[in-house]
């Protein structure tokens, strides 16, 4: 097959590429290494910023999120049991979104049926060959026959596991990592949010984040230890410990019920550099992981997919390679502020295993000059809302 751009990985950031690229008229291939059932049955973040709710409607997939989503104007952080709010309208002037990523996905699946996006589903063997060179290929198997997709460029958006970023030469790409001492340990449940909007939490127990999906279906999370399992926190144990992290009104008002889902998720910051080589690029998880504080994971691929759209549209509409040339820098600049704030607010709303007195009295302070100041949380706020492409 031949096609201008394969796209190695079926999540949202390729599919939202691909639709863009499709509304310019521009082809391309996606390859996924799960079955579409599987891709719609991980449970991801819940909250989209304005640029990535901008990039929806410009692919022309924004009609369920505009009347299911839920607009939020604030977010509430919680220390013990003081309780304080950010106002993202009254410094911004911009809300999010919340709308599940599972069902963003979604979303782009059924458009992708409808204008006949060609996706291959269950492959393996994936190789990305000749990047380097004016004429790329990927070569794969699909339940053991071997294909090739001969291609003009090459996206990878296959996540932190995926072949895309060992693709580029170890002598080329530099890597940056931090690993957190504990992980998110989360709940989704069919009952109703504790809150109209989300509640950060900070407690003597460790973080808490009450989170929703829609008005019957709510996602809870606590800090807990990397090594627990999820089976041994049963459901009771799970909202007994909760409710000792929120402050006192809402853990009164919280509604229970059996699990639906439950996992652990590990906490690590993450950045590979370059975010292009040749003909391939980076897009999404495939270059850079954040600490799901302040849910810049999707976001952050999504400026990623702005950026190499941008780039790609130039390419072949306006014969102009300046954007695929800057791709790698204007992306890793905003890449690196969004990392610099969940690693900032992570630092702020966890308790870790080695902090000394000194360094709990400095997270207090900061919490207060939050709570206390319309500057540092004007700050927050147009960090949580996004920052412009």
């Amino acid at each position: 097959m031949r096609t201008q751009v394969v796209i190695v990985g079926g999540g949202p950031s390729g599919l939202l590429l691909s639709q863009l690229l499709y509304t310019r008229g521009i082809d391309s291939i996606v390859l996924e290494r799960k079955t579409r059932d599987y891709v719609l049955g991980r449970i991801r973040a819940g909250v989209l910023e304005q640029g990535m709710m901008n990039l929806m409607a410009e692919a022309g997939v924004d009609a369920r999120m505009r009347s299911e989503g839920i607009p939020h104007h604030g977010t509430l952080l919680a220390h013990n049991d003081t309780l304080f709010r950010i106002d993202f309208t009254k410094h911004t002037g911009t809300p999010v979104m919340v709308y599940g990523q599972t069902e963003v996905t979604r979303d782009l699946y059924d458009a992708r049926t409808v204008w006949g996006g060609l996706t291959e589903f269950e492959v393996d063997g994936v190789e990305i060959h000749d990047v380097d060179r004016d004429a790329p290929f990927v070569t794969y198997h699909v339940r053991g026959e071997a294909r090739r997709i001969d291609c003009d460029f090459i996206a990878g958006c296959d996540g932190f596991h995926g072949v895309s970023r060992a693709s580029i030469p170890k002598t080329v790409r530099r890597e940056y990592e931090k690993i957190y001492p504990f992980g998110w340990l989360g709940v989704l449940s069919e009952t109703p949010p504790v809150a109209e909007e989300l509640i950060y939490a900070n407690s003597d127990r460790g973080f808490a984040l009450c989170s929703m999906r829609n008005p019957q279906l709510s996602r809870y999370y606590i800090q807990c230890s990397i090594r627990d399992k999820p089976e041994a926190w049963s459901d009771d144990t799970f909202w007994s410990e909760l409710k000792r992290r929120i402050p006192c009104q809402h853990a009164d008002q919280l509604v229970t019920g059996q699990s639906i889902e439950k996992s652990i998720a590990p906490l690590r910051s993450f950045v590979t550099e370059p975010m292009r080589w040749g003909r391939l690029f980076l897009c999404g998880d495939a270059a850079h992981i954040v600490p799901p504080t302040g849910a810049k994971g999707l976001n952050t691929a999504a400026s990623d997919v702005h950026y190499l759209f941008e780039g790609l549209t130039r390419h072949y509409i306006d014969k102009d390679d300046k954007g695929l040339a800057r791709y790698s820098e204007k992306a890793l600049a905003r890449v690196w502020k969004a990392e610099r704030f969940s690693w900032w607010f992570s630092s702020i709303m966890h308790r870790f295993p080695d902090q000394s007195d000194f360094d709990l009295k400095m997270q207090h302070a900061e919490l207060d000059v939050l709570r206390t100041s319309d500057t540092a949380q004007k700050a927050l706020a147009e960090n949580y809302v996004g920052l412009p492409y």
